[in-house]
């Protein structure tokens, strides 16, 4: 019998390094891998003559360092888990290599937040405190007053429309034959396609004044009516509803799209016995196949009804808030950019958080519901 040799005290077998070093050499490498990368990113933001202010030269680095930066990055972090004591290395395992995605998240979300709120009880330039001042003089503006009641114009109207539109689309596109729906779903999904500036020029020539240009002056005037300017309407908020539906055009086939789905994933079982039982299609869409997608239509219209809290786009290029028109987030662009008000920009934006945060609490808490 050959007699086992002892190995060196702080060996691993196999002759590799000892775990505190393996541990040391995770610990630097991730330290050295976030540094540089970090570094690589704001060299290319700072200082672009480096890269000879070439946009393809940046990008190519930006990937490089992104791509292979994440790689090195759970590479020492992998080394860093193994060298500890196993029990701890696999509870501890799916947090270090969720710690990148929680680094940006704080780095791109939570930092600038906190900075908001920091910056909205500081002057206009951000260099001294001035307490509740700002949050005073936006509360006393009447603009912004009249954006909280637009937006809850907004809120209260584009969300319902949307699903409503949306189911109905989806309802009815599911009657159709293979092909047919296939055709109709493409040309409803489209314009998620276009971007709400493009979305908002296109449907500027539909409002436009001109009747030679304005698709909507030419059908008032072509059955005898007089030409009207859309967009400036002040009375009764209709340039309002008329850039609401430009929301809803744009989102509907975002809303059939998944209550399609949820439509086609109800029991053909519950269906059947509804229809044993004597119940018409109203009854059986009502009772029957609205129950069951009433997750994917909350859904939908939480979504919906987020975006409408930040719709911003629409309005600063139809109207940029004119005739009593604006918004919370085009009124924030306005402090900022145009009065260059800093202070009372970042307590506009503190307000609209506060207003998402409710409903992004009660989407995660049904979420939740939903998955026990």
């Amino acid at each position: 019998m050959t007699a086992a040799v002892a190995a060196p005290p702080g060996a691993t077998r196999g002759g590799s390094p000892a775990r505190p070093l393996r541990m040391l050499i995770g610990i630097v490498g991730v330290a050295v891998v976030a540094w540089l990368t970090i570094n690589l990113f704001l060299s290319v933001a700072w200082f672009p003559g480096v890269y000879f202010h070439s946009r393809p030269l940046m990008a190519v680095v930006g990937m490089i360092a992104g791509l292979g930066g994440a790689a090195l990055l759970f590479y020492f972090a992998n080394i860093f888990v193994e060298s500890l004591p196993q029990r701890l290395a696999q509870g501890l395992i799916p947090y270090v290599f969720l710690l990148p995605a929680f680094g940006m998240i704080t780095l791109m979300l939570l930092y600038p937040t906190v900075q908001t709120v920091n910056y909205s009880f500081a002057n206009n330039d951000s260099t001294q405190y001035v307490g509740l001042a700002n949050y005073s003089a936006i509360f006393r503006s009447e603009e912004f007053w009249l954006s909280i009641t637009n937006n809850l114009l907004w809120l209260l109207i584009v969300p319902a429309v949307t699903v409503a539109i949306g189911v109905a689309v989806a309802l009815f596109a599911d009657r159709l034959s293979t092909q047919g729906e296939k055709v109709a779903k493409s040309f409803i999904f489209l314009p998620m396609a276009i971007s709400f500036v493009g979305a908002a020029t296109i449907w500027r020539l539909v409002y436009n004044l001109d009747a030679d240009t304005g698709l909507l002056n030419a059908i008032i005037t072509g059955f005898g009516g007089e030409a009207q300017d859309w967009l400036r309407f002040s009375t009764a908020r209709l340039n309002s509803l008329l850039m609401m539906v430009i929301l809803i055009w744009l989102q509907v086939g975002f809303a059939m799209i998944l209550l399609s789905g949820a439509i086609k994933g109800v029991p053909e079982e519950t269906l059947e016995a509804a229809r044993l039982d004597g119940a018409n299609e109203r009854q059986i869409f009502f009772r029957v196949v609205i129950p069951q997608i009433r997750g994917t239509i909350l859904t939908v219209f939480i979504t919906v009804l987020i975006l409408v809290l930040k719709v911003f786009d629409i309005v600063y290029v139809l109207t940029n808030g004119q005739a009593r028109s604006n918004v919370i987030a085009n009124m924030f662009f306005q402090e900022l950019f145009t009065a260059q008000r800093a202070g009372q920009a970042s307590a506009i934006v503190v307000v609209l958080l506060v207003l998402v945060l409710p409903v992004l609490f009660y989407q995660v808490r049904t979420f939740r519901q939903e998955n026990r």
